[in-house]
């Protein structure tokens, strides 16, 4: 039975709901899913770093190494594709569903040319490993896991294609679902060629470059059993007029190139800062690590609530009521305040306990623990940012967050954590802590110019119907 065009924005928009309460249990039904995706997708990672560190070390380092370089790229250019999802929900909200079709097919047109870039710069990788520095044994892991998962990009890139409009449509439960089975996968595959089982080769660390792929195609497997359903095919994406159209492409462009940047302008400055940081010691390093990973596992929560804002958002603008729209900013918004502040004293309290999962050594355990007080602090700023970014994606404002971010993180948090940490200007020496401090500073301008942005867009009907014509 086929979606009518009215339903399918009745089921995914919904009527304007009444108080916070309402408008809160609609974001946390859309993403609830989604923070379990993104936690699947960050349990993989960490089942191929745990288990290429007990092949061997040399494994471990150059399963990380490849990371360092793969997802600041891959984050860039699958950012252009999920431009598609707020076109998408604006289309819902404006029961024009069916229009969503030729997004659709343009989208997947791009996806596999951001795939071949992909396979291009992870393929020729190794020059830029080898400048690293890093020994040549991890560099020859890093390079060998990198060609293998490249493999695995053209199913990637689609699969977030097709994910990002299952998410436009409001259907956020399928991604969920096929992220778990993909999570279940991944460990025996791993198992199967690190270790070479049931007659497989023995490839270490460049086994979980493989079994990356192989989960890849798997993903995409299910999502094209999920574009079968009738709320997928309501968008009439395997009918209608095929004909090819540069506009189109140039409009996902428009909307999706300072997504990607503005993903990766965040991702790259952390690992500036970790290449600097790498310079003052191992233990340093190890701390900066540590901390990183307890940062993102906060993270997840507010960046899926921005998700389900921009999604919300996206309902509202498409059916012309702003007043819905800035109801969903301002639940958004409070829904972060308050998890950031609750968040905020668990890391405070609790710091040398999570830091122990990862330690056992003094140095690096006290560093650490002094890290997550900068991350307890920049909480509220890091969290806003990542909501108020999803809510301006709903919008389709997605420019001047871009340059917000270029400003805040490469021009100011990042100079400005060199010169605390090397003593320039005749400032005292900090270390690793003036690059978290530059960091902390950084975030926190960038939220005050991303809630003075969101506040105007969300009051300014001229510019939101602009945007929503663009």
């Amino acid at each position: 039975m086929e979606v009518s065009d009215s339903q399918a924005s009745s089921l995914a928009a919904g009527s304007l709901r009444r108080g916070f309460r309402g408008e809160a249990g609609a974001l946390l039904r859309l993403g609830a899913p989604i923070a379990a995706t993104q936690l699947c997708v960050m349990g993989m990672g960490f089942l191929d770093t745990a288990m290429a560190g007990r092949y061997g070390a040399v494994d471990l380092a150059g399963v990380s190494l490849g990371g360092v370089l793969l997802w600041p790229v891959f984050m860039l250019m699958s950012g252009i594709t999920m431009a598609v999802m707020p076109m998408v929900s604006q289309l819902v909200g404006a029961r024009r569903t069916g229009e969503s079709g030729p997004l659709i097919r343009h989208g997947l047109w791009i996806a596999l040319f951001s795939s071949l870039v992909m396979m291009l710069v992870m393929r020729n990788a190794e020059p830029a490993l080898l400048l690293m520095g890093a020994d040549p044994g991890v560099t020859a892991v890093a390079a060998g896991y990198l060609q293998a998962a490249s493999w695995g990009m053209p199913a990637m890139m689609t699969y977030i294609l097709l994910r990002q409009v299952c998410e436009g449509l409001g259907h956020t439960l399928p991604p969920m679902l096929i992220a778990g089975t993909a999570f279940v996968l991944n460990a025996p595959i791993n198992y199967v060629l690190i270790y070479g089982a049931f007659g497989f080769p023995e490839l270490g660390g460049v086994g979980c470059g493989w079994a990356t792929a192989a989960v890849m195609w798997v993903e995409l497997g299910l999502i094209l059993l999920v574009a079968r359903r009738p709320f997928f095919r309501a968008t009439n994406w395997m009918g209608g007029d095929k004909t090819f159209r540069w506009a189109t492409v140039a409009r996902i462009f428009k909307l999706g190139v300072p997504i990607g940047a503005t993903i990766f302008l965040e991702m790259a400055v952390y690992s500036a800062i970790s290449v600097l940081i790498a310079r003052l010691g191992v233990s340093e390093m190890a701390a900066h690590s540590i901390a990183g990973n307890i940062n993102w596992a906060t993270y997840v929560i507010p960046m899926s609530l921005g998700s389900a804002a921009a999604i919300r958002v996206g309902f509202h603008v498409g059916a012309r009521n702003r007043a819905g729209a800035a109801q969903v900013v301002s639940t958004a918004f409070r829904i972060s305040l308050g998890y950031a502040a609750a968040v905020s004293v668990l890391l405070v309290g609790l710091r040398f306990m999570l830091v122990g999962i990862y330690t056992t050594d003094a140095d690096v355990a006290l560093i650490a623990a002094n890290l997550i007080i900068f991350i307890a602090v920049y909480q509220v700023f890091d969290d806003a940012n990542a909501t108020m970014a999803g809510a301006l994606r709903g919008y389709k404002d997605t420019r001047v967050p871009m340059i917000i971010s270029l400003i805040g993180y490469w021009i100011i948090a990042l100079p400005l954590g060199a010169v605390l940490a090397n003593g320039a200007l005749d400032l005292p020496t900090t270390g690793v802590y003036g690059y978290w401090g530059g960091l902390t500073i950084g975030m926190a301008l960038v939220a005050v110019a991303m809630g003075w942005r969101l506040r105007r867009t969300s009051r300014d009907a001229a510019l939101i119907e602009r945007l929503a014509q663009g």
